[in-house]
């Protein structure tokens, strides 16, 4: 089985990276959307792949979700796609421009059912919340339970490019003010390839 692994950074897969070689394709967008589908659309020209697996590090506003866990992603939003009117958000779907929720065309269980992952709802950003007031605006509009900035732009070229994909991430934070003392990102870097590596192993195996 041909696999791709996607990350924003090389941090968040080194470990992965080391553990396998050459034996799965590791590809490193950058921070962000538009760099994602960016690598990806260009990536995916020259290469099919059976699996594609988006890993990564996020930001949990669900308090259930501690830093250090390691969920799946079930669906992914551009918040920011649309347009303004007045105190009123119009997401692009609504003005009838193209979806803003992306969802895995597989999943952790189809897969490889005898792993198991909290699954959680997931948006993308282009800025990191980091203020009560927006905070409290997007979770009454979108009631995310994660964010990052690149998941829904995975999600978006993998379909584009129809390969099978799905998206598991490690919480590094939890979404409010800044406060880089409390971000556990060793830790979620850790257990996100830990669990990564184990799996990767079983469907090799298969």
């Amino acid at each position: 089985m041909l696999i791709l692994v996607v990350a924003a950074t090389a941090p968040e897969v080194e470990p992965l990276a080391k553990y396998f070689g050459n034996k799965i394709d590791v590809l490193i967008t950058g921070a962000g959307m538009v760099p994602t589908a960016f690598a990806m659309g260009q990536h995916l020209l020259h290469q099919k792949y059976d699996l594609a697996i988006n890993l990564g590090i996020a930001g949990s506003f669900d308090r259930s979700i501690e830093p250090g866990s390691v969920v799946e992603v079930t669906e992914d939003t551009f918040t920011e796609t649309g347009a303004e009117d007045d105190e009123l958000f119009i997401p692009m779907n609504i003005l009838g421009f193209g979806e803003v929720t992306y969802k895995p065309t597989t999943s952790l269980d189809e897969v490889e059912s005898n792993f198991y992952l909290k699954k959680a709802r997931a948006i993308t950003v282009n800025t990191v919340h980091g203020n009560d007031t927006s905070i409290k605006k997007v979770q009454e509009r979108l009631n995310p339970q994660l964010e990052s900035m690149e998941g829904a732009a995975f999600f978006y070229a993998c379909q584009q490019a129809n390969v099978r994909c799905m998206q598991i991430r490690a919480v590094s934070n939890y979404v409010e003010k800044r406060n880089r003392g409390t971000w556990q990102i060793g830790l979620a870097i850790k257990n996100l390839n830990t669990f990564a590596i184990d799996l990767i192993e079983a469907i090799i195996e298969l």
